[in-house]
């Protein structure tokens, strides 16, 4: 089903004098908008004092933004508890790794575990709910704010120790089976109760991985509780509305399936310059030379896309974009000014890969405390901002274009948060990470032209898929093992590795075999090497032809499969025939296209070399272009399109094309 786009605002009215707000709510309205988020900070102006409930300016506020018609996302205020609550609760504060107290004044000051702050989560929500809950402007809810923003998923507080130690005597039912999961006999660490039990942290030299493992699992449920009960009252009290939470970039701290198996839509926020500069400084040799300055000020060209796909796989198929940067923000490690057009560009993206809303991080940029430097649409003059611009811009070509929506994509990719806790917890290589990894795997597919899914780790039905790559599982499940094993003998190609199923869901290693789950069984992997991002080892097809560079992680493999590509030390890296495929190690970007390359023969995939900067999504009204890099690319000399719509064949920086021709094929 086809749906029409929309725009949105966040908009903070208890920042401004109230008589500014007609106005503000006048221009939204004539500018395009058609959701206003409101109230998510705001818990200080709803209950200054505990029980004491100004509701007031509340009151007004949605009254005028309803008058022009817009519709409301209200929020529960749960991420800024305001200071009485603090007095009140003062064990409610999380504790660092350290068993430092993180206070009060600014936000995310709570711990998941805390049974009081729980309980008063779900009184505010219960109060706004009743209030609001059935009134005709608004549209949804959204819980919260950012879970994980701020690394405030964990915390070493004693409500946490205490809600761990119930866990795992949920879990485990005995400890005996604790000890034998864990292997506690190593160094003397068994347990006589669970009571003995402690948070895994402050230990002398590195504590048990299945300990630490069992944790961050633990700290990801108490997410997902504590949302729950925030959907449950507002399920009950405002029946009809939209339930939605703004996930973040680049968080994988809490399992965000188990989040979006909640709502009714999952959202994330998107800014793509504060998150490339972000990466770049914790990945300074994680891609090419040139890389960060290439697109300074546009971002990168796949960490937006990665994270739509993602989300909208949280929200079984149903996406939005509740903040998307407009302008310089004030949090990352560099804030530049963006490339004009890149924020209609940003916003294109997004509705190309399924948003059905892309929301605007702010109307007005604040004039004061910590987000002062944070652009919005709109001055602190009140004047707009380019972003004003470029959001009209995207207002008219909306009603022009009219509803679309994605195409089917003929590559899945798994993508599991589990693992990454895994590998986190024990990295092998201080080089290895997961998500690096992953999205590696999704920048080389979508350099090829090819739209991707991404799918969770999880039996479901594989046959839309001419291709599954599984990277990095840590252990794979025995109903995702049968799945695969059946898709491939049904015609599917997998494509497996590295550091795939080599462990349980215990993290110990198999002391039956050291051969990989089916449909990968052919397969043993007898020893690991681990490296610097920068010591690499040439990889060479058969014909002795340089084909690319490995890194950071290489395998010792034995297995019947041809080997396809192998090392200096006659090594294989890559093998496989048919419908199976792995790679056993980190592949530089010339590697991965050249292993991609052969497996869309067996997949029967169809493929193009984008240039540089390039990127293409396919929609059931044509194929979006977007321009990430600073140079024009003409789409009929690339032999992409021999018409185009929006800015035209000639393709400028931060330009945005659609290609019509062709879509029945599509």
């Amino acid at each position: 089903m086809s749906e029409k786009k929309h725009l949105g605002i966040c908009y903070y009215p208890e920042h401004w004098p109230q008589e500014m707000w007609a106005q503000d709510a006048k221009e939204m309205a004539e500018l395009g908008i058609t959701y206003v988020r409101i109230a998510e900070f705001a818990w200080s102006r709803i209950e200054p004092e505990p029980g004491s409930f100004k509701w007031e300016w509340l009151d007004k506020a949605i009254e005028t933004l309803a008058s022009v018609g817009l519709r409301l996302i209200l929020c529960t205020p749960t991420a800024t508890p305001p200071r009485w609550m603090v007095d009140k609760h003062p064990d409610m504060l999380a504790l660092d790794e350290n068993g430092n107290q993180r206070k009060f004044g600014s936000r995310r000051h709570y711990c998941f575990s805390h049974e009081g702050y729980r309980w008063e989560s779900r009184r505010i929500t219960e109060i706004l709910a009743e209030r609001y809950g059935n009134h005709p402007a608004v549209a949804g809810w959204q819980t919260d704010n950012e879970y994980g923003c701020h690394d405030t998923v964990r915390s070493w507080s004693q409500s946490a120790h205490k809600g761990f130690q119930l866990w795992l005597a949920q879990k485990y039912g005995t400890i005996n089976a604790l000890n034998e999961a864990w292997g506690n006999v190593f160094w003397s660490m068994e347990y006589n109760s669970f009571e003995q039990v402690d948070l895994p942290y402050l230990t002398v030299t590195e504590s048990n991985p299945s300990h630490r493992l069992d944790f961050k699992r633990y700290s990801s449920d108490q997410v997902a509780e504590f949302n729950s009960e925030q959907v449950d009252i507002l399920r009950k009290l405002s029946p009809g509305r939209s339930i939605i939470h703004n996930f973040m970039g680049n968080t994988f701290s809490f399992d965000h399936y188990k989040v979006g198996d909640q709502l009714d839509i999952s959202s994330w926020d998107c800014y793509p310059l504060g998150f490339h500069s972000q990466y770049q400084m914790e990945n300074p040799l994680g891609t090419p030379e040139g890389y960060w300055e290439d697109y300074f000020q546009q971002g990168d060209p796949d960490y937006q896309g990665f994270h739509h796909d993602l989300y909208r796989q949280a929200g079984h198929g149903r996406l939005w974009i509740m903040e998307l940067q407009p302008g310089p923000v004030n949090w990352a490690p560099y804030n530049p000014i963006p490339l004009n057009g890149m924020v209609r560009l940003w916003s294109w993206e997004a509705f190309a890969h399924g948003a059905e809303t892309t929301s605007y991080f702010r109307w007005r940029q604040a004039p004061f405390a910590q987000e002062q430097m944070h652009a919005g649409l709109k001055q602190t003059d009140n004047k707009p901002a380019q972003a004003f611009v470029e959001a009209a811009q995207v207002a008219k070509e909306i009603e022009a274009l009219g509803p679309f929506t994605p195409c089917e994509a003929p590559v899945a990719l798994v993508v599991d948060y589990e693992s990454h806790w895994a590998h986190e917890t024990q990295q092998q290589g201080q080089d290895f990470s997961y998500f690096r990894l992953v999205l590696g795997y999704y920048r080389a597919l979508r350099q090829k032209g090819v739209d991707v899914e991404i799918i969770r780790p999880a039996s479901q039905d594989l046959s839309p898929y001419k291709l599954v790559i599984v990277p990095a599982l840590y252990a794979l499940s025995e109903d995702l093992s049968e799945n695969l094993t059946a898709y491939v003998e049904f015609g599917g190609v997998v494509l497996g590795g590295p550091r795939l199923g080599q462990k349980d869901k215990n993290y110990q290693i198999s002391q039956k075999t050291l051969r990989l789950p089916s449909p990968f069984e052919t397969l043993e992997v007898l020893r690991v090497g681990t490296g610097p991002k920068e010591f690499v080892t040439v990889v060479c097809d058969m014909a002795d032809q340089e084909r690319g560079k490995a890194h950071v992680w290489q395998e010792e493999i034995i297995t019947s499969l041809p080997v396809l590509f192998e090392d200096t030390n006659k090594q294989p890296v890559f093998m496989g025939e048919n419908n199976i495929y792995y790679v056993s190690a980190w592949a530089d970007p010339a590697l991965m296209n050249s292993i991609l390359d052969e497996v869309f023969k067996a997949a029967k995939i169809e493929k193009v070399e984008l240039p540089n900067g390039l990127r293409r999504s396919k929609t059931s009204i044509g194929t979006f272009y977007y321009n990430y890099s600073k140079n024009k690319w003409n789409l009929k000399a690339l032999r992409l399109a021999e018409a185009a719509e929006l800015d035209g064949l000639e393709l400028p920086p931060a330009g945005v094309a659609l290609v019509r021709e062709g879509i029945d094929e599509l």
